[in-house]
């Protein structure tokens, strides 16, 4: 198989799992796991230098950041619109990505850390709770997005979707009260109802 995705389906590179199952790609899934340590070993080091996932080898061709990969595989192997056209819509599918990481990815992990995944007697709440609160500002923004459009860049699923909407499936883990954004609630449904992404979680569930 020529495209490599190492990580395990319940951190980021579920991201990367769902856009290759998106395009129908062949690959190999190396279950390279951050919880037993793995990930900084020297054959992963060798990789990423950084000791994270995911990571790709697209036959030698070696890339890291769940984002960069995500845009990479779209554009490369662009399938049923996945990538856009436009030079426009391209740098908003951009934008859209990076957003989700600078706006959204940091507080909604310090949510679900501190509601799910922390043993009880690590968790705070008072943390959860300001940080859930600090999402607020940036689902408002894209509940506004939403209203008109039913997928980011218009009336089709691309990158930017996948993308945002990997990000924001740590939202139902982190016990995020969605109810003021009906927009987002929707979409986000829309998104997770999608084979591709239904195959990634029962990956999760292995």
């Amino acid at each position: 198989m020529a495209l490599k995705i190492y990580g395990v389906a319940r951190s980021r590179a579920a991201r990367v799992l769902w856009m290759a199952k998106e395009l129908g790609l062949d690959y190999e899934h190396i279950k390279v796991d951050f919880a037993t340590g793995e990930t900084r070993q020297a054959a992963h080091l060798a990789l990423n230098p950084n000791g994270h996932i995911p990571v790709i080898d697209d036959d030698g061709f070696v890339l890291w950041e769940s984002m960069a990969i995500n845009l990479y595989l779209a554009k490369k192997y662009n399938t049923a619109g996945l990538y856009p056209t436009r030079l426009e819509d391209e740098a908003r599918a951009w934008q859209w990505s990076f957003w989700g990481m600078t706006e959204v990815e940091r507080p909604l992990l310090t949510a679900m850390m501190n509601r799910a995944v922390f043993p009880e007697d690590k968790r705070d709440p008072a943390a959860a709770d300001a940080a859930e609160k600090t999402l607020a500002q940036p689902l408002g923004v894209l509940d506004g997005v939403l209203g008109p459009t039913r997928y980011l860049l218009g009336t089709q699923f691309t990158v930017a979707d996948l993308n945002v909407a990997g990000i924001l499936a740590w939202a139902r883990p982190a016990q995020i009260d969605m109810s003021a954004f009906p927009n987002v609630a929707e979409w986000l449904r829309i998104c997770a109802e999608r084979p591709a992404a239904r195959a990634v979680r029962q990956l999760q569930r292995e």
